[in-house]
């Protein structure tokens, strides 16, 4: 049932964000993208090294990455050192935009949350890093019979 759970509530959060970003002209996807760039690199990062953040194809990176690139949201630079790779790079006119959002991120946030207790929400983020950490294991052909 757990399984089945963590199914319905990331359909349920994607549809309900989908509705939150309409109004911006944003899909989730793009969202994601922006806020992996942002939150989780000081550097440019290569379209590979975000897909794999996201626990995403690159082909899947690149679609939303052009898309973005086209609202002049995010920048696709070639590599100084390397023209085969791509580098992802968030714009000024980016900073702004998202900035625009964050009240109504921090709302769905506090919402989704409410009335539950700090030492919950710890224990689950704990359990389902350790399912990513399995997950990502079975990806890469670590896995060991019961």
């Amino acid at each position: 049932m757990i399984f089945a759970l963590l199914l319905i509530i990331s359909n349920r959060i994607n549809t309900l964000l989908e509705r939150e970003f309409k109004e911006f002209d944003v899909t989730t996807k793009q969202w994601f993208l922006s806020e992996t760039i942002h939150s989780l690199f000081d550097y440019p990062p290569t379209m590979k090294e975000v897909a794999s953040e996201m626990g995403s194809s690159h082909q899947n990176v690149k679609q939303v990455a052009l898309k973005l690139q086209q609202k002049g949201l995010l920048k696709l630079e070639k590599d100084k050192k390397d023209a085969r790779v791509t580098r992802l790079s968030l714009t000024e006119q980016s900073h702004d935009f998202w900035e625009k959002t964050a009240p109504k991120g921090t709302i769905f946030r506090e919402n989704m949350f409410k009335e539950i207790d700090k030492n919950d929400i710890e224990t689950t983020r704990a359990l389902l890093e350790k399912m990513l950490s399995n997950l990502t294991e079975i990806e890469n052909g670590f896995v060991r019979e019961s």
